[in-house]
């Protein structure tokens, strides 16, 4: 296994519209993430994850790009971002883009001119059709547009302002791989790829024995055959040029299917994010089954990786409601489940991800009202499902506790007015609980998750068997424990994280080192709720 640089890195994933408002505008900026740098120095943290802040029309909060060569209106300009990166670098941490690759916004001039008229240049940039398929998009309702102009209909997978480009021609893709290049010549480290599996399509209906009006089609827009030669191509005319750092967002890839993905000897990526061990925890479980089903899938992933690839290790991020209160319990061991869950995936083989206020314990919000929400999907899900019949009180049950707005409130750095955020009003209202809940109580505080967390990433730093030991699940006899140890030479070290509320009974089978812990007072034969413990085995 080649060791580098980014393997022995911990990234942190900054929404920065959510993340610090300089201008008042209540819209997060370039110049705020510039002025807490130093925060995110103190953290210990050395990639810094921007989402995007190209220029856009904010359907979807940046992902739907009208210009990739310019920044966003709201968070800034091209002097405020290369100033960032030049303060980021001077500190000796690196920036890696989100890399917006399968759409543009309607409104970029690309498909101003290709819907123009059908005998356009760029018509065939992206993809039109005279008859549309029968597809459901990602975020519901139909995934073709009508252009009564041109009398055709647009392919877009996410909403109808997110069109499609077309793969399939050449001139598209080199006009994005020169596009990448210019990113990379300007100084960033890298790129977090979008929506990655996404660029081949099979353009043919799905069945519907149901007589659906739009059917789900993540088989026909999923990780088609062929993808892998787009892939190829756009590794080996980009990134493979340079020394950056790569994550591809493949949601529906899994463990068995890596190799062509990531693998150092194949990969188009050196690391991809799936949404396998996510999409398999179920809130209405109990622990065991939860924990049981989660080891099943992680260690899958660490085994098959070994030796071969390297993984992407992560709770949250902008798409995912906060672990704490999906997988944890907010109310009554909340700092406990926080710290246990990010012992549990922190020190496993590979590169760990941490998402804005994931280290603090931001919770998720307890907003009532669908006029609160801010997030597309949310509010598409919503008129859907209310069109369908679905009563509201059942649909907002079920979005507060899945809706990615969960994420998307402003990072709550004091108690004052909107939480340090901004001193303007903010884009999103804030989760109430920052009276309490923020990054300067937390400083102070040796047992806090934040103070927690520096001491995961300095551990981490300090152990090479951290980094690039073997993996392997330890037994405990408790089902809700996982556990697993890492070896590298003549090292071994055991972690242990309780996933649960109820006592367990486990006693350490071999003498040890205790490295870091959450409890301060601890039972020989006993762990306690959302228990986590780390030793060095002798």
């Amino acid at each position: 296994m080649k060791k580098t640089w980014w393997k022995e890195a911990v990234v942190y994933q900054i929404y920065t519209r959510s993340f610090k408002d300089t201008s008042g505008d209540g819209i997060g900026d370039l110049n705020g993430v510039t002025e807490k740098l130093n925060y995110l120095q103190s953290l210990g943290v050395d990639i810094l994850w921007l989402c995007p802040m190209y220029k856009s029309p904010n359907v979807d909060n940046g992902y739907d790009v009208s210009d990739y060569r310019e920044i966003m209106a709201e968070m800034g300009t091209m002097q405020d971002f290369d100033n960032m990166l030049a303060e980021i670098h001077s500190r000796g941490m690196k920036l890696i883009l989100d890399l917006v690759l399968n759409h543009t916004s309607d409104q970029h001039p690309w498909f101003h001119e290709s819907k123009s008229s059908k005998d356009n240049p760029k018509r065939d940039w992206y993809i039109w059709r005279d008859k549309p398929t029968n597809w459901e998009s990602i975020f519901g309702g139909p995934a073709w547009t009508f252009d009564p102009k041109t009398n055709q209909y647009y392919l877009h997978l996410y909403t109808k302002n997110q069109v499609d480009l077309n793969w399939e021609n050449p001139e598209v893709r080199r006009e994005l791989y020169d596009m990448i290049i210019w990113w990379i010549e300007k100084g960033v480290d890298g790129f977090r790829v979008d929506a990655i599996n996404h660029l081949k399509k099979d353009l043919t209906d799905m069945p519907n024995p149901e007589g659906k009006n739009y059917v789900p089609a993540w088989r026909k827009m999923t990780n088609v055959e062929g993808i892998q030669d787009f892939l190829k191509e756009l590794r080996d005319e980009t990134f493979a040029k340079y020394d950056v750092v790569t994550v591809g967002e493949a949601n529906s890839i899994r463990a068995h299917e890596l190799a062509e993905w990531i693998s150092e000897d194949e990969g188009k990526f050196n690391m991809i994010f799936s949404l396998e061990a996510h999409e398999n925890w179920n809130q209405d479980l109990d622990a065991d089954h939860n924990v049981m089903t989660i080891k099943k899938i992680l260690d899958r992933w660490q085994r098959s990786a070994q030796g071969i690839a390297w993984n992407s290790l992560y709770l949250e991020n902008h798409d995912r409601p906060r672990t704490v209160s999906t997988w944890g319990d907010d109310r009554n061991y909340w700092r406990e489940s926080a710290t246990a869950l990010a012992c549990m995936y922190f020190f496993m083989q590979g590169t760990p991800f941490i998402y804005q206020g994931q280290e603090i314990g931001m919770t998720n919000v307890p907003f009532d009202d669908i006029k609160k929400y801010r997030d597309i999907e949310t509010k598409n899900f919503y008129r859907y499902k209310r069109m369908q019949g679905v009563p509201h009180e059942e649909l907002m049950e079920a979005i507060k506790k899945v809706s990615r707005d969960n994420a998307r409130t402003p990072m709550q750095w004091h108690d004052g007015t909107n939480a340090g955020f901004t001193v303007g009003k903010p884009w999103i209202d804030l989760n109430p609980n920052y009276n309490w809940l923020n990054v300067e109580a937390q400083t102070v505080d040796d047992r806090s998750i934040l103070s927690f967390y520096k001491k995961m990433i300095v551990l981490r730093k300090s152990r090479e068997c951290l980094l690039y030991g073997s993996t392997k699940l330890a037994e405990t006899d408790c089902p809700d424990v996982y556990a697993y140890i890492r070896e590298y030479e003549n090292t071994r070290i055991l972690v242990v994280s309780h996933l649960d509320s109820d006592g367990c009974h486990w006693s350490l089978r071999e003498k040890g080192q205790l490295l870091l812990a959450n409890y301060t007072e601890f039972m020989e034969q006993k762990l306690q709720p959302y228990e986590a413990r780390v030793y060095l085995l002798e």
